[in-house]
């Protein structure tokens, strides 16, 4: 569906990649689709890019069953929006029939079984620890953060493990109000308790109180982080039907992705099983019938068929330990530094290293990392916990595979200590680096609290974060979004923990503020004469405030000056006018 586009001229697409997570949505009444897009190197955000509409899709399910085996060729869009041969059916042979009773039945002529139906096959035991996830889900209003949005429900995917929980994708139970669970082969849906939200890792833990519901279920075993060429099975409950479904394929690349939800980078597996809307949360067996990842997100292009990624093994037991270790999900550390590739060798030269000596150099440090002020500028980083880090910024994985240093950070967890070996003006220095979760000036995500807000003489202060960035927008606001916000979401960094970026989100329009209507998103710097660190600081400041007059200092030179007493005078009416229950969010008042 369309949207109405804010502000600003769209940049004319290129053809380059989306990735999107996929989950399925439903209504009261209807089915609709919803893929969530990342926006980082060519994949743009698009987080609620509806594909068939409702009646189109009703319309599918009951007329239309789904094709035997996809023709070769580029697919083409129907009128319904989804993706239809360019051949003709009958052009696949042989014919291949959905799974009865675990097994694959195939039409004449006879073929030897294949690699990935013989592991169909062997994943079947498992396959009745996989459920069936329905979320009903509240999204905040960032735009007007004294409501919320309509609720909406989706179904998802996830399985059993062990100590009675179930794991399935972060973004399947977002913003949740209620979820529930649904075995294989059951008619009833049992109500689950969320334990852990993993934002960055895209995993969600849930458990049932209900004893019944882990009867005659065995929990998922999970196995070693797979080879490349090495099959999988993805099982789960994706559109186009209710019951359990199974795709397979290879493992076709191991690295480092950008997880889309997490809008970070960590371990990822990419794969040819197609992952569908529903897929989220299923688990990817090997063929020995153990899990070895999570199905979280897939490729969508035009030149790109059967491309999805899973959450592997590494990652998933980083998650459940943290939550074992420290009775809440504590997140992946950082080091908090960024850092320059030492390709050219003039470079190496300048900053004094010896032909036998790699690494990479530090450009900045976070302010707000515990050891900061060991690390400085320009150092270069030569070893990472003993392990040697390339020119390139990569360390050894496997036999004949490297990959980004960055894996050997995330391995760690919060709190943890770090042996870092770096060169400093030709000496070489050891320090034992304590790394925490990142701080960000404007957050990835809200940790499900609802946004802050605060206001006066219909004036609305707010702290900018991604979500309301989205909200304000649009799924292209790396585009739409002013340049200075933008600039600051890309390079800034926070100095403090407790350092917010604090903006006039609108005016809401009243006697005492004309002549200031059309301030809309614009940084708070001042506030008579003192800096405003975050919006708790400016909304005491400003009720505090024995000042004849308040004054705000804007970005780009702008103030707004208002009568002190008038302005909380009006405070009032205008809240009442807007049905606005206070002028503070909650978490303000503490």
């Amino acid at each position: 569906m369309g949207e109405t586009r804010k502000r600003g001229r769209k940049p004319k697409a290129p053809a380059s990649t989306t990735e999107t997570m996929d989950f399925q949505y439903t209504s009261a009444s209807n089915a609709t689709q919803t893929d969530y897009v990342a926006a980082q190197n060519d994949v743009f955000s698009a987080a609620n890019d509806s594909v068939p509409t409702a009646a189109a899709a009703a319309k599918n399910d009951a007329n239309n069953p789904p094709p035997a085996r996809r023709g070769r060729g580029r697919p083409r869009k129907s009128e319904a929006g989804h993706m239809e041969d360019t051949e003709p059916h009958a052009a696949a042979s042989p014919e291949r029939r959905p799974y009865q009773n675990g097994a694959v039945v195939l039409e004449p002529p006879p073929q030897p079984v294949a690699k990935w139906e013989s592991v169909a096959a062997r994943v079947v035991p498992a396959m009745d620890a996989v459920v069936k996830v329905f979320c009903v889900h509240t999204e905040p209003n960032y735009s007007l953060p004294w409501q919320r949005k309509r609720q909406y429900s989706s179904s998802s995917s996830g399985f059993i493990i062990g100590g009675k929980r179930v794991l399935t994708n972060a973004h399947s139970v977002e913003h949740y109000t209620q979820v529930k669970l649904k075995k294989r082969g059951s008619d009833t849906k049992y109500l689950a308790t969320v334990l852990a939200i993993g934002t960055e890792c895209d995993i969600a833990m849930l458990t049932v109180s209900d004893d019944e519901f882990w009867e005659g279920v065995s929990p998922v075993e999970f196995g070693d982080l797979p080879a490349l060429q090495d099959a999988v099975t993805v099982v789960g409950y994706p559109i186009g039907g209710d019951t359990i479904s199974v795709t397979s394929g290879v493992v076709s690349r191991i690295e480092i992705l950008s997880y889309v939800h997490g809008s970070t980078e960590l371990l990822g597996l990419q794969i040819d099983a197609a992952i569908n809307s529903g897929n989220s949360g299923g688990p990817a067996f090997n063929d020995k019938g153990n899990c070895v990842g999570i199905a979280f997100q897939s490729l969508k292009h035009e030149d790109a068929e059967n491309i999805g990624y899973v959450i592997p093994t590494p990652v998933i037991m980083h998650f459940i330990q943290d939550y074992e270790k420290n009775g809440a999900y504590t997140g992946f550390p950082i080091l908090g530094v960024e850092w320059q590739k030492m390709e050219n060798p003039d470079l190496r030269l300048a900053m004094g290293m010896k032909s036998d000596q790699k690494g990479v150099r530090i450009r900045r440090i976070e302010p707000t990392a515990p050891e900061s002020h060991l690390l400085k500028p320009s150092d270069v980083i030569l070893r990472f916990d003993g392990v040697k880090v390339a020119n390139d910024g990569t360390v050894p994985f496997r036999h004949g595979e490297r990959i980004g240093f960055s894996y050997l950070v995330s391995q760690k967890y919060t709190g943890d200590t770090a042996l870092v070996k770096v060169l400093r003006d030709s000496k070489i220095l050891e320090f034992d680096i304590k790394l925490a979760t990142h701080k960000r000036l404007i957050p990835a995500h809200t940790s499900a609290k609802p946004p802050s807000y605060y206001i006066i003489a219909g004036f609305v202060f707010t702290a900018v974060t991604v979500p309301y960035l989205r909200s304000e927008y649009g799924k292209d606001y790396e585009f739409d979004a002013p340049v200075k916000l933008l600039d600051k979401h890309l390079h800034a960094m926070a100095e403090s923990t407790d350092e917010q970026l604090v903006v006039i989100s609108q005016v809401l329009v009243a006697d005492i503020n004309i002549g200031y209507e059309d301030i809309v998103n614009t940084q708070v710097l001042a506030f008579n004469g003192k800096p405003v660190k975050n919006l708790k600081s400016l909304a005491n400041m400003v009720d505090n405030c024995n000042d004849e007059y308040l004054r705000f200092d804007l970005e780009y030179q702008q103030i707004v000056v208002l009568h002190a007493k008038a302005a909380k005078a009006a405070t009032l009416d205008i809240l009442t006018t807007h049905c606005i229950s206070s002028a503070m969010s909650d978490d303000l008042k503490t």
